[in-house]
């Protein structure tokens, strides 16, 4: 059936996330996908440059995914995870999480994917503190084009700004930062950028009140935002500010988990552990929707401490085939060593992009770590100065990518790259050359 046909029994019948009628009108019906490359209803294959959403990590048509949980829906389609019920594979993952994750964590709550598992740091968070005596620590601190997820309380943390006007008003007490933007963030004399922006946390502790504040939230480097890289010295201070302060660090690592950046979880890359941890996406490379949040073992400690029930719950916590396939993508993680991959392929990739584009006039920066990548467009180099939204430049590299075979998304005039860990070396290089003639094409 052709992709015409089947766009207008989809603007029929479906609402679509982010959704917008015009805009959808040129979309693609996706029928295969095969590694890295995506397949839509006439044929065409685009090489997938967001890995779905960050999440495809171990490319499409895994077989041994599939056939796990398929396996796994004929032993076991569904049980309970509440208090009182519990499964084979749950029990596994959670302890093969606590042999992966960072030393401190290990205690693990299930969802179904990364805005469940924001929600559940936050409530989380609160109810510790309640049980420490400070029930007034509840407000949450996030940053600046940070993307923790769209359920209400998950949007109020997010901190791009787009997603707020409609819903209005956001849940109180969330405040946000400074992104620290190795490229646009602007730090006072004398101070390292890295420093100045981790300071601007202990500013806003400090202005709201500590005894105020249950947590503070970030993605080690944020995709959704734009692929922002801190500083080297960033997170190390503001591990120091949440101690000196008793906020919570919650390391939200639903992009970055399992190998993205070149660690197996990212603030690894500056040596230093969280409190909590937020994953997703990448756990089961997108075969099921699943995620979690880890605890470190005070927070898990104090919570075995109360007997009354801790009133949080999804019907599909602990999903035994989200845990089978996740358990098996595990697998995959390790032994075809995923974090190794992602640092050499994303050393190749950041160093062809930039041997292609960083001397382009209106290239303002070409960054990334491991195979998370981001290409700015600017009007201005040596001002950084930004094109005007309705000039659309962005929008309209993206739509000459795709008739050169390349499909990802944009923050902006931000172009974001981050395919599975699988794609190939060649393939790395037909996206360099594709992109590269793009912005030719709609810049020169």
């Amino acid at each position: 059936m052709q992709k015409t046909e089947l766009l207008r029994r989809d603007q029929d019948h479906l609402i679509h996330p982010l959704h917008n009628r015009q805009l959808h009108r040129e979309g693609h019906v996706w029928v295969k996908g095969e590694g890295a490359e995506l397949i839509d209803a006439d044929g065409e294959r685009y090489l997938d440059m967001l890995a779905g959403l960050w999440n495809v990590v171990a490319g499409h048509g895994r077989t041994e995914l599939s056939e796990v949980a398929s396996q796994q829906m004929s032993d076991l389609a569904y049980c309970s995870g509440y208090a009182g019920s519990s499964n084979l594979p749950a029990i596994e993952l959670a302890e093969r999480l606590a042999g992966m994750t960072y030393p401190s964590i290990n205690r693990f709550f299930f969802t179904s994917g990364g805005g469940e598992a924001t929600d559940s740091t936050i409530k989380t968070a609160r109810y510790f503190w309640k049980l420490r005596g400070q029930p007034e620590k509840t407000k949450v601190i996030a940053r600046q084009w940070g993307y923790h997820g769209v359920t209400l309380a998950a949007m109020s943390a997010t901190g791009i700004s787009s997603y707020w006007p409609m819903f209005e008003p956001r849940v109180p007490g969330f405040f946000h930062i400074a992104a620290p933007d190795s490229y646009r963030y602007r730090a006072p004399a004398g101070i390292s950028p890295g420093l100045a922006a981790a300071d601007e946390l202990e500013q806003a502790i400090l202005r709201e009140g500590a005894d105020s504040i249950a947590m503070f939230i970030a993605e080690p480097i944020q995709g959704a935002g734009g692929v922002l890289i801190p500083p080297d010295d960033y997170f190390p201070r503001i591990r120091e500010i949440c101690d000196r302060h008793k906020v919570l660090l919650v390391a939200d690592e639903v992009i970055t988990g399992f190998g993205r950046t070149g660690k197996m979880f990212a603030l690894d890359h500056w040596g230093i552990q969280p409190d909590m941890i937020q994953f997703a996406k990448a756990i089961t490379s997108g075969y099921f929707p699943f995620g979690g949040i880890g605890v470190n073992d005070e927070i898990a400690e104090t919570l075995d401490s109360d007997q009354a029930v801790w009133m949080h719950a999804y019907t599909y916590s602990a999903h035994p085939v989200g845990c089978a396939v996740a358990l098996r993508n595990l697998d995959i993680i390790e032994q075809e060593d995923f974090p190794r991959q992602a640092s050499e392929k994303g050393d190749d990739l950041l160093q062809k992009l930039t041997t292609a584009l960083a001397d382009h006039p209106h290239v303002g920066d070409v960054r990334g770590k491991g195979l998370m990548c981001a290409v700015e467009f600017v009007r201005d180099k040596s001002t950084k100065e930004e094109f005007d939204a309705a000039e659309q430049v962005g929008g309209r590299i993206h739509a000459a990518a795709q008739q050169r075979g390349l499909f990802s998304r944009l923050r902006g005039d931000v172009f974001l790259l981050a395919p599975p860990i699988v794609i190939s070396t060649g393939q790395l290089d037909r996206v360099v050359e594709a992109l590269s003639d793009s912005v030719h094409e709609v810049l020169d």
